[in-house]
């Protein structure tokens, strides 16, 4: 066996730290983004925010601070993209250009009885308590046995936020330890007894257990009790299409004491833990706005989102006096602080840039509402701002425009097209929004079958199948013509 040496010529893109972290602040939503840079300016001593107002540094002639309202760039469509939006710098041995696929306050009490005003801060900063810490806290005032109590913990850890069993009990028999020994007809006992539990129906398989397992709670006296538990275990569908009459003929009962048992499952909670989801609630603010200027519509960054991170200028100056170590550190953290601050400013200009590509081609929606919504798909807007459609994705996730219309995701502007007569295309949002418009205009005795409505479209020149038209009422839950004319 002889051995040797091989010389190979490649070429390899290699992702810097400093060019991923503009990646991951390209992607990040406003909020995401401000904890993020909260945490690196505490771990970076020459990191510092600018609490102030927003003039104060602007006037002071500190150009280290990063601008917050950043201007648009040149509008001449020959401009090179490159030269408008600049990425950190990569690590390349070929000369490819760079792709980047990868309240108030508390008061005193009115009745004199003394100041509860600790009280009410403890009761406002206490974390709200979960489905599970709520079942849990049941299950040890309960008179479970350690055998029972260990099954329901497994079960109770299984549910979803809406309260519901996902996995098969098999699975979850599976899940307990083998020295309980524990049965699958066991394991039914101790989920029945859970869904007795507050909010009552939690632990159900599906949603005619959970609906049974509710009025199976009402006292037995309950008016319609016994009929609403037949129609929940066999005739739930006939409901859901509110087909009263069919209803009383299959139970043999009359059609008043149908209404009333369809009323009694009315009242109902489908999905007995959603009460208890404790998901933080994300505000959103607009990212960019979108203001019509004579005949034209211009984009502009939301100021008050734009962070305003710069650099310490006490530290900076202790570097030249630092010696060692400390030096180079220093030297270290200086230069991090910069590439952040840079890719803040890249960040911006290409969610300016971006939010500019957009407007531009949806203006028309902006002019006269969503029917005149253009198709429009991530390519289309990579190629006009010279970026991989994956910038363009991470861009417009969780980013918002502020627009005369509202308040949207930039990816609301996207959409599929469908082929009209004259060879163009129109949206699928602007084919919803004509859809919309028919079925509210209808005469509600005789509703627009999908047929009908696929017919109309037609007349106005866009092709669309009738299935195409029952798979976007659907999308937008709207029920069928017939359900639509029961109701009424």
């Amino acid at each position: 066996m002889k051995t040797g040496l091989q010389f190979r010529l490649h070429q390899q893109l290699s992702l810097t730290p400093q060019l991923q972290q503009a990646i991951r602040l390209l992607q990040l939503s406003q909020l995401e983004l401000q904890a993020e840079l909260r945490q690196l300016a505490e771990s970076n001593p020459l990191l510092e925010f600018d609490e102030d107002n927003p003039g104060e540094h602007e006037e002071a002639g500190d150009e280290e601070f990063l601008a917050a309202d950043a201007k648009a760039p040149d509008s001449t469509p020959d401009r090179d993209a490159d030269d408008d939006h600049e990425w950190p710098e990569v690590e390349r041995s070929g000369e490819e250009p760079i792709d980047f696929s990868l309240g108030s306050s508390v008061g005193s009490p009115a009745n004199g009885q003394g100041s509860r005003e600790d009280d009410d801060i403890d009761a406002q900063n206490a974390a709200p308590e979960t489905l599970r810490e709520h079942l849990l806290w049941q299950l040890n005032l309960s008179s479970f046995e350690p055998r029972a109590r260990a099954i329901a913990t497994v079960l109770i850890d299984a549910l979803n936020t809406d309260g519901y069993l996902t996995e098969p009990l098999e699975t979850l028999l599976g899940a307990l330890p083998p020295e309980l020994g524990a049965e699958l007809a066991e394991v039914e006992a101790v989920r029945r007894e859970l869904q007795r539990f507050d909010p009552a129906g939690v632990a159900s398989l599906d949603l005619r257990d959970c609906l049974r397992a509710q009025l199976e709670q009402y006292d037995q006296n309950v008016p319609q009790r016994e009929l609403a538990l037949r129609i929940v275990e066999n005739e739930l569908e006939l409901l859901a299409h509110n087909d009263l009459p069919r209803l009383a003929r299959r139970l043999r009962a009359s059609e008043q004491d149908v209404a009333a048992a369809a009323l009694l499952i009315r009242g109902l909670d489908p999905r007995p833990g959603a009460s208890m989801d404790v998901t933080p609630v994300e505000y959103v603010a607009p990212d960019v706005y979108a203001r019509r200027e004579g005949s034209r519509w211009q984009v502009s960054l939301n100021p008050n989102n734009q962070p305003r991170l710069g650099l310490n200028q006490h530290y900076c100056n202790l570097i030249a006096q630092a010696r060692g170590g400390d030096a180079s550190w220093m030297r270290g953290q200086l230069q991090e602080a910069r590439w952040l601050i840079k890719s803040l400013e890249s960040r911006a200009e290409t969610l300016l840039k971006v939010a500019e590509a957009i407007v531009r081609r949806q203006s028309a929606f902006l002019d006269y509402g969503p029917e005149a919504m253009h198709p429009l798909v991530l390519r289309e807007v990579a190629e006009e701002v010279g970026m991989h459609e994956s910038t363009i994705s991470r861009v417009t996730t969780r980013k918002y425009i502020h627009t005369p219309r509202g308040t949207f995701e930039l990816k609301h502007f996207f959409s599929s097209g469908v082929s009209t007569e004259d060879g163009g295309s129109a949206s699928a949002m602007a084919i919803q929004a004509m859809l919309r418009k028919l079925i509210d205009a209808e005469d509600t005795r005789k509703p627009l079958s999908d047929q009908a409505i696929a017919q109309e479209l037609h007349r106005k020149g866009i092709q669309v199948a009738r299935r195409t038209v029952a798979k976007y009422r659907e999308a937008m839950r709207i029920p069928s013509s017939s359900e639509r004319q029961r109701a009424s």
